[in-house]
């Protein structure tokens, strides 16, 4: 066993974060921060003790990086890295369109290296308990959203926000979608802020998500009906209550049912992430977000825009809302 030499690129809000937790890890140590702002670059170098560098020499440097810079850049960047020998951790979405994510995946296939996308929800200890209890959905309901942030509004709130749960709901249902049907609205920025989507997967399971960056208070919550039973989860209380008949007290009355209550206090899952990346490039351990679930995230997560923007169009066209002005016109 080694100590990885990880590069990080973006100094940004999450870019800063992972930086941290490259320099907490007992695996790792961060070999320097890129960043066009080579002030903020510096700052977040001074933070974790390693150098700001420009991307060549970052390269140069690394067995690894990550990518956190705008959306726009991550395929350019990850691009390069895979193609220079490096690993990869890639925020999401993992590129900007389906042929970008593909020629990752190919890259990442062919090199042998360990690409992995950052889907936080996936190193949840909540999506730990909600796959271990909930193999066959027929509902699920994701509701996320936050007050407004600057950060993020280069694309929309769907590949800002809702592909967390979008990526959380295909992990969990295992068929493919045949039908979306979504709605959205700009308010704040030059894309979406809000918006909804029905999905409809070809087993008959139908998730509905809602995503919003323009509300009052954070919300991140999940509610799941199954086979298994009923299942609710608050991400920010980090609860979990469930209704079923295998686990938890019986409830008189109910022929059989039982209610299940679990919490977290301290679980930290980027930490858990990184730690998992590590594991994949020095141990071997199987990547748990990797290009091909990450490509599928980015699927859904483009039907959901291509649906949205129908919709607009056929109701700007029955006069039902006034035509909205296109970017550029």
């Amino acid at each position: 066993m080694r100590e990885l030499r990880i590069g990080i690129i973006g100094a940004g809000h999450f870019g800063r974060f992972h930086a941290l937790k490259v320099a907490a890890s007992p695996r790792a140590t961060v070999a320097g921060i890129c960043d066009r702002d080579a002030s903020r670059a510096a700052a977040v170098g001074r933070e974790v003790g390693a150098p700001a560098l420009a991307w060549p020499e970052l390269l140069a440097r690394a067995d690894a990086v990550v990518v956190a810079t705008p959306a726009e850049s991550h395929f350019a960047y990850a691009a390069e890295a895979l193609r220079a020998g490096r690993h990869v951790l890639v925020e999401k979405p993992m590129a900007s369109t389906l042929a970008e994510a593909e020629e990752l995946s190919a890259i990442a296939e062919s090199s042998g290296l360990v690409f992995q996308v950052g889907h936080l929800l996936r190193y949840s200890a909540e999506h730990r308990a909600i796959s271990s209890r909930m193999q066959r959905p027929v509902y699920i309901e994701c509701i996320r959203v936050a007050p407004f942030k600057p950060r993020g509004t280069d694309v929309s709130v769907v590949l800002d926000l809702m592909i967390h749960d979008i990526d959380l709901v295909l992990a969990l249902v295992d068929s493919p979608i045949s039908a979306v049907d979504a709605v959205g609205a700009t308010v704040a920025s030059e894309h979406e802020d809000i918006a909804n989507a029905r999905l409809h997967f070809a087993n008959g399971c139908v998730a509905t998500i809602t995503a919003s960056r323009i509300s009052l208070k954070t919300e991140r919550k999940m509610r799941l009906f199954s086979q298994e039973g009923y299942m609710s989860v608050d991400f920010v209380a980090r609860k979990l209550v469930m209704i079923g008949r295998e686990r938890g007290l019986p409830i008189p009355g109910t022929g059989g049912g039982r209610l299940e209550e679990l919490t977290w206090k301290d679980h930290d899952s980027m930490e858990a992430e990184h730690a998992a990346f590590a594991a994949s490039i020095l141990d071997g351990a199987p990547v748990i977000v990797s290009a091909a679930a990450g490509r599928r995230a980015l699927e859904a997560a483009l039907m959901v825009g291509e649906s949205m923007q129908a919709n607009r169009l056929r109701a700007e066209d029955s006069g039902l809302i006034r035509r909205q002005p296109r970017p550029g016109a």
